[in-house]
């Protein structure tokens, strides 16, 4: 009887997690598309050069690859023989699920995919994946600051209005706080690991007797996640691979607005991705509304263009990484003989 309260509980909360996420995507969706004359977009879209938006194509999975990479060097003390392939498969699939489902469930679909791949913890790979976040938060952070120094180290002015750059100090301050805490929050439950496993029994009793073993022992495994952090050189290492992933990120950006006679500096499409990120991390289906929202912010607020230029290439950005990484991700849950749908019960199941 408790299981059964408890399984309608969640189902309730479910439902209105999904209306919630279905307005704030509304909201963003109706300030994207806003005064947006569609004869100027379709227009602003025909020329391009078809070389470099070629490369942009080919660029946009590589940031899977370099995640890939940057995870198997996290996990290297607790398995050293992690295959790449396995970890570039799961980083694929996970992002795949997010594309195509609200709520970030591919977040957990990633640790538990290679978890089975390599007969690993499921909740140890989880709490890896809480450390990537944090210094993703942290390295868009320290590329921001190089931002702004850069017009000091190169000499030239930035060409920004008082309300971009108010802008870009807020989300800026805003996001060094943020990683600050969950950097302090993630070391503090490492170190504190006695009393943050009693957090974790707290947090347990709501639950049916059965289940509260289970999600005790998935938190001992997600603080176990967190002894990373117990080697300094690691975490030097695990930062400069997160430059690369996010530096790579930045390339796929900048190839691609070159495309379409948008040629800036390579250090001035740090802070789009830094705003792009910021409008990603809104846990909506295929990152719509705030992604395609704070493109378009910076797009006209940090390079002066017209919000119908603005859109028409936001829309096709996004619809480029979207379907370069499910076709990806199609592909590798067919050869292992998954749907779709059976990815995504994986993280319904360790939820």
């Amino acid at each position: 009887m408790k299981i059964l309260i408890v399984k309608k509980a969640i189902m309730t909360k479910n439902r209105l997690s999904f209306l919630i996420l279905f307005l704030i995507t509304a909201v963003f969706l109706w300030f994207f598309f806003r005064s947006v004359r569609w004869t100027e977009v379709w227009r602003n879209l025909r020329d391009f050069d078809w070389r470099l938006f070629t490369l942009a194509v080919l660029l946009s999975p590589l940031h899977l690859l370099t995640r890939a990479i940057r995870w198997k060097f996290l996990l290297h003390p607790l398995k050293s023989d992690i295959r790449l392939v396995k970890a570039f498969e799961a980083t694929t699939v996970g992002f795949t699920v997010s594309w195509v489902f609200p709520g970030r469930v591919g977040e957990v679909i990633r640790p538990i995919y290679l978890a089975r791949e390599e007969k690993l913890s499921a909740g140890y790979l989880i709490g890896t994946v809480v450390v990537e976040r944090t210094f993703d938060l942290f390295t868009n952070c320290f590329l921001l600051v190089m931002f702004f120094l850069s017009g000091y180290l190169f000499r030239y002015r930035l060409e920004l209005s008082a309300d971009a750059l108010a802008r870009l100090y807020f989300w800026g301050k805003a996001g060094l706080f943020l990683a600050a805490a969950l950097f302090i929050l993630i070391v503090s439950l490492y170190f504190l690991k006695d009393r943050a496993a009693g957090v974790f029994r707290v947090l347990s009793r709501p639950f049916p007797e059965k289940i509260r073993p289970v999600i005790e022992k998935a938190g001992r495994e997600f603080i176990e996640g967190l002894k990373f952090f117990h080697s300094f050189w690691r975490l030097l290492g695990f930062f400069g691979l997160s430059l690369v992933v996010w530096l790579g990120i930045c390339l796929l950006y900048w190839v691609f607005y070159a495309s379409y006679g948008l040629i800036v500096p390579y250090i001035f499409i740090v802070p789009y991705v830094f705003l792009t990120m910021i409008g990603a991390s809104i846990p909506t289906p295929g990152m719509a509304g705030g992604f395609d929202y704070f493109s378009r912010l910076a797009l006209t607020g940090l390079y002066g263009l017209e919000a119908d230029r603005a859109v028409g290439l936001t829309l096709v950005v996004h619809s480029i990484q979207i379907m370069v990484t499910c076709l990806l991700g199609y592909a590798i849950l067919w050869k292992n003989r998954l749907s779709l749908f059976q990815a995504k019960k994986l993280g319904e199941t360790q939820g």
